[in-house]
Formats: structure tokens, sequence, C-alpha cells
């Protein structure tokens, strides 16, 4: 059936839904131009809409309904059309049932009307999925695999169809939507086929063929725009699981798509940033978004119009003396336009910072702060008075990382903090070039450290530090989504440049020195360590999002660390273990891998407690295995527990910190830790797992150390001779059934068959 154009009657059946029932600015932008090509407009929204998101949808339609939260998008169809009855909607031509999940549109939509009136067709769509035969991933298509089918975000149905008793029955007959799957199962795997099965006939008006991919829309949005003239892209590419988008592409896609819309169309990009900051988690965004920036150190921009118009601020937390020089060469890197602030603790360190800073053009401000919050105090309490005067900022402090050997371990995250930051007078200007460029980017940091002993920071962001981080979030009023599953992008070396007004929440809060703890300071779970999380979440909290920052150097080194951590990881799966495949093949064995080999291992191993562990002493800032003591547990093992002494230390002479290695093997799990430290001078220090830094990740009240080699490190408050340390508490060297649980809960994988039929008959043998 052909529509001429000028006698359309268009009825558009739009489908929304927000969790806070805000409508954002993207959607009246498409209302605006679907008004333009249709007679009417149904708006249904699903749960709630707020009053002033209602005035803003009453500008284009007075048909606005706000039905209870059920049956997803089908069944808030099934009630426009139930509002309008067959009879009425048999007066419009077509009627199109749309949705919230797209966005555009990115081109007039007159165009793709135009084009599709003229096609002899019964109902069409924007965009297709192509087949899929490997199967049904829903569980719910009666077909067993998913057909080809025109995608539910669009869908125009003409009046030869729209009039058919078979429309009427499939709408009249549709059964309970109760989630996604079902929604897929029931109505969008499916519509396509039951009609054209029906001899009602179909096309898309955007398509890359069916050899392409299965899902171009999404996995290839860029190319749709461009190629295919496509009028709209789906929110969810900048949301996704990117799993998805690594299996089948290089991930190019949305970071192509928003370089294609802001350089070649008229689509306001921020209207995606105003919605997707607002409801996605940073991490998904970052990754899909590529939120990597990599910046020349050697050929910079001139920035004097920014400089004309921005105040700039550079915050360094001064706190080693004999770093004074090394923090001086990076405060050689800023413009003299730039204002420097040394925080520091004592006259004494003001009178150095004073001298050494003299040689530099920029106007230097020392201010004295209590040595109470270390440098989280320092820039939220010692800078809160003028901070917000500022455009854009950069916080370092004189990081000195004294609790690992060698020394070299926490040069190396100084080094990539302030490298990755403050490299040269050219990466400066690059940098403030790139955020007068990009008005929504609130904070850059450099990535994590994942050299040496930080190699577990990747994959264990969080630590130990999520509950105390979702306590700061919800005093702060925070909403955007924290989620423990995934990792927060943070400067988790607590330097980074920023725009001030993206962490006017958190200065808003106006802290004070006694709100942070006293020295001397946990290694974790701590408001400073809760602090360091958040400054990403108030970033985004106040419309802006948070980014990884590179120089070109620091950029080399990263890609070289990272392949060739990944490539031995690969070189042991592909020879050694589970085989090789793509990425999410080798991803699922290894789940399958690691969960038979935890359910298996306490069947193999007879002992209950750890026998046998090793102290390390840390003398002249080292540790070796001259400075090492074995110890036997000495508790009775089915009664007790686990008890180490190591004794008559104070022949080894002074000492600054203590390592103990619980065992030889991955799977130790430890309980109700207690360490007690005999002084020389008679007096005793008490640790505990909250006390300590560890590569043990804790499981509810329990510490599991998964590295084959657990390591507890321990620092005095001051160098002192050691009479006696006493380590006890329930240590065994493997992961307990419950934790097994939890584990396997995680990872969502259930055990083989062929462990199954394994540890049934180790059981019997046992």
């Amino acid at each position: 059936m052909k529509l001429v154009e000028q006698s359309v009657k268009r009825l558009i059946i739009y489908f929304f839904y927000d969790r806070d029932g805000i409508v954002d600015d993207y959607i009246p932008y498409m209302l605006a131009d679907l008004k333009k090509n249709s007679a009417e407009i149904a708006f249904v929204a699903n749960g709630k809409l707020t009053p002033e998101s209602r005035a803003k949808v009453a500008e284009y339609t007075n048909t606005i309904i706000v039905r209870e939260n059920k049956g997803l998008d089908v069944w808030a169809y099934k009630t426009a059309l139930d509002y309008y009855g067959w009879e009425k909607l048999s007066a419009f031509d077509e009627v199109v049932m749309m949705n919230f999940t797209i966005m555009g549109p990115v081109y007039p939509l007159h165009e793709m009307f135009e084009e599709m009136d003229s096609r002899d067709i019964d109902f069409w769509g924007i965009t297709e999925f192509h087949e899929y035969k490997a199967g049904d991933p829903f569980g719910t298509i009666e077909l067993g695999y998913i057909p080809t089918h025109i995608q539910s975000h669009f869908i125009a149905v003409r009046s030869s169809m729209l009039n058919s008793i078979d429309y009427h029955m499939y709408w009249d007959n549709m059964g309970e939507i109760r989630d996604y799957r079902d929604a897929v199962g029931k109505h969008e795997a499916m519509f396509t086929h039951r009609f054209s099965e029906k001899g009602f006939t179909w096309s898309v008006y955007a398509d890359m063929g069916d050899n392409y991919n299965n899902h171009p829309v999404l996995e290839a949005s860029n190319l749709m725009l461009e190629e295919k003239r496509c009028p709209i892209f789906k929110r969810r590419s900048f949301m996704q699981d990117y799993s998805n988008i690594i299996h089948d592409t290089l991930g190019e896609a949305t970071l192509e798509t928003l370089e294609f819309l802001e350089k070649k169309t008229d689509y306001p990009v921020d209207l995606i940033w105003q919605n997707i900051l607002r409801l996605e988690n940073q991490a998904d965004i970052k990754t899909n978004a590529q939120l990597n920036y990599i910046l020349s150190s050697t050929r910079g921009n001139d920035i004097s119009d920014i400089l004309s118009k921005r105040k700039v601020a550079l915050i360094l937390h001064f706190y080693f003396d004999d770093l004074a020089d090394y923090c001086l060469h990076y405060m050689e890197s800023l413009p003299k336009e730039v204002d420097i602030y040394v925080t520091v603790g004592s006259e004494a360190k003001k009178k150095l910072i004073d001298e050494k800073f003299a040689s530099l053009p920029n106007k230097v401000t020392t201010i004295l702060v209590e040595n109470r919050g270390r440098d989280v105090s320092a820039l939220l309490v010692g800078t809160k008075d003028f901070i917000m005067d500022y455009d854009y900022a950069c916080f370092v402090h004189d990081k000195k990382v004294t609790q690992l050997s060698p020394e070299t371990i926490g040069y190396g995250f100084s080094y990539k903090c302030f490298e990755n930051l403050l490299t040269s007078v050219a990466f400066v200007e690059n940098v403030l070039r790139t955020m007068e460029e990009n008005p929504r980017v609130g904070l850059m940091c450099p990535p994590p450290p994942n050299h040496g002993d930080y190699y577990i920071t990747m994959g264990l962001e969080w630590g130990t530090n999520y509950k105390v981080t979702k306590k700061l979030a919800n005093e702060l009023g925070i909403t955007v989504p924290i989620c423990k599953e995934k990792e927060p992008i943070a400067p988790l070396g607590t330097m980074f440049w920023f725009r001030p007004q993206a962490m006017k929440l958190l200065f808003d809060k106006d802290w004070k020195y006694e709100d942070f703890p006293p020295e001397p300071n946990k290694t974790d779970g701590t408001l400073l360590h809760a602090c360091e999380r958040i400054y990403s979440y108030t970033v985004q909290q106040e419309g802006y999002y948070p980014a990884w920052i590179f120089s070109d150097k620091g950029a080399r080194i990263e890609i070289t660390n990272l392949y060739y951590m990944l490539r031995q990881l690969n070189t042991k799966i592909f020879f050694r273990g589970s085989g090789a495949g793509d990425f999410e093949s080798v991803s699922n064995k290894l789940n399958q891998a690691f969960g038979e080999w935890r359910l298996l291992r306490p069947m193999l191993d007879d002992k209950e407690n750890i026998s046998f562990s090793k102290l390390y002493l840390k003398k002249d800032g080292q540790y070796s295995e001259q400075l090492s003591i074995n110890c036997f547990n000495k508790a009775d093992k089915k009664t007790e527990g686990c008890e180490f002494s190591f004794d008559s230390l104070q022949k080894y002479g002074t000492i600054s910190e203590l390592r103990w290695d619980p065992g030889e093997a991955s799977g130790t799990t430890i309980k109700a830790l207690k360490i007690r430290v005999e002084l020389g001078s008679g007096e005793e220090a008490t640790y505990t797992m909250e006390d300590v830094q560890s590569n043990a990740c804790k499981v509810e009240d329990r510490y599991v150390f998964f590295a084959y080699d657990p390591k507890l490190y321990f620092k005095l408050p001051n160098p002192e001779v050691i009479r006696r340390v006493v380590i006890k508490g329930e240590i065994v060297p493997r992961i307990s059934a419950r934790d097994e649980g939890i584990l396997n809960a995680r990872l969502n994988h259930p055990y083989s068959w062929r462990l199954r039929k394994l540890v049934k008959g180790l059981t019997k043998r046992r």
C-alpha cells in the first residue's frame, strides 16, 4: 500500500519511561519533528511524569496517558490502541509505535516519511535486526532462534494491516509481559514474522545488509548515520555491555558516532550527555564513548584566548621535604597565568616552599593546613574559600609510597600521576584547550596503576571501600548509579584536572578538618578512600563526565604494560589452561574453570588450617629472605584456629614495617584476624585486617586471597625494636562452602556436568 504525502493522516504513539518521571530535552527535540509529520501524537508514560515534564510534552500533544509501570512498551502501545479503539483508529492511514530508546532526528524526518510513503508495503520500520540462528538467548521465542525483524523502537502500520482482523486479534489477545525477555519473545522478535507469514509486506528505511552485522543500528551506528542517512541512533550505544561490542567490532562505533554528530550534523550532542549522565553508570559511559584523552607533550596550543577569559589554579599538597625539587619540576609546566596554591602542615614547610618556588613566574600562595585528612582535607577544606572562583584547576600532591618495596613501585605510581597531568608546558596547554572544547568534561585523571603490587587494582578498584563510598554518596544526595560490579572512573592517586563547578556539590558540604580521621590512618576503608572515589560521582551528579587523561609518553607506557600483561595471561590460558578463542569464549571458559577449581579444592585438601607461614621484617627500606622467620601453627587445628608466634625479634634491630605471608597458595581465607606486636619499649600495637594492607578481596566478614602469593603488610607508627609478633585467627587454605556459593552467584555460572560427576566420585573415595 502506497501513501500520498499530502493526504497522509498519521498517528504517533510515543512510549516513554524514566525512573524519576523526568523528560530530558532529547525527547521534545524528537517530538517537535514528529509533530510536523503527523496528525496526532499520543504520549504514553509508564510509571510517573513530573509536572515539569508533563508541561514539556503538552507543547506537542494534549493526549498524555500515564499508566502503571507494567508490560513495558508492549502494553503501553496496547493501552494507547485501546484508548482510541479500532473504530477511531480506522480513520488513520498510518499508526506509528515508537519509544524513547532512540535519539534524533539527525536528519529531517520528512525525508524518511516521503521515501517510505512511496513504497507499496503494509508495515515498515527504520532499522532491522538480522536473523540469529545460533539460538534463543531469551528463552521466550517460539521459533527457538531470533528471526529477522523490524526493531520495535519504531514500527509503522498502514490501514491495510491496521484494519485487518489479524492485527486486531494480535493486540486483543496480547498476553502478559512480565519482563524484557517476554517483550522480545512475545512481540519484538515475532511481530514481523507473524504478519509476514500472513501475507503482509514490509520494509525498513536504513540497513547495512544481512551479512554486515545482525544489529547495525547499535554496532555500526556511525555508518548507518553517514552512509544510510538513518535519522536515529540508540541511546544504548552509550551504556551497553561492552562485551557485546568487542565480540563483533573494534569498539569504534560510538566514538565515531559522536564525532560524526558533532562535526557533520546539526544534532545537539549535549542532549545525549544530559540524559545518559543522569541515568547511566559512568564505567559504561566511559568505556562505550572511549573517554580517553591522549594529548601531545611536545606540540602545544595557543591558549591566550582561554587564559584571557578563564581563571586557572593548581593546588599542591606538600608533605615530604625531600620532594620539593621534584614538585618544582612539574610546577614549571604551568603557564605563568596559572595561580599556584601550596598547602603545608608547618611553618618550616611553608618556608621551604616559599624559597623553592620563588623562581616561578606564577603567583604562589602557601596555605597552612591541619595535619588531619591528608591531601583530601587539603583540597576540600584548605581551598574551599577560593576554589569556586576558578574555571579550571589541577590538584596534585607529593606522593611517596613507603609501605612497598622496592621504592620504585611507589615512585612509578607518582610518576604515572604527574607525567599524565603536568609533563610539559605544551601538555598543559593541550589540557586547557581540551577542557575548553569539551564543556561536559568535569574531571580528567590518570588511570589506576597496574604495575608491581598495584596490579590487583585493575579489577579490584573498590577494594574495601564500596560501602563507605555509598554512605558518603547518600549523605551528599548523589543519585547517579553506583554499582559494586562496575569500577569508578576515579582518581585513585588523588591527582586530577577538574572543573570546580563540576564538584560544587562536594565543596558545598563545607568540610572541616575534624570530619576526617586522625593519624595514624588505616590503609583502606576510611572516609579518605571514600572521597577518593566520590570525586567522579560528584562530577557526574552535576552533569559532567569523568575521563582518563594521558600524555603521549604516558600512553606509550600504558599500552606496552597492558599488552604485555594481557599476552602473558593469554599464553598461560591458551597453552596451560582452558584454551584459546575470542574474548567472550575465553572469559566463559575461565568462569567455568575457576568455578570447578573452587569446588574441587576444599575436597582435595585435608588440612583444615594453615600449618606454616612466614614473617618478613623491613629494615633499611628493604625486605629480604635474610630477614624472614618461619613459623608453624601452634594452636590445636581442630579447635583453636591458628596461632603463629614469632619470637626473639629484637636481635634484628630497628624495624619500620612487617610483611606476613599466610601460606603459599591462592584461596587462603582469613577471618577474625588479630596481630599483636610487642615492642622493645614494653608497649604493644594491635592490628586487624582493617588496619593493614593486603592483596586480599573482602567477602562479607572474611578476606580471600586469590593471589598465588598472599601478602599482608602492617606498618609501625615509628621504626622500633620488636620483641615478638603473635598472629591469631581463623585461617584456612581453601574457600569455604559458604564463600563458594557467594562467589559462584557473582560469577553466575553453573558447574558443568563433568565436574559434578568428578566431585561425586571424589566424595565416594573419601
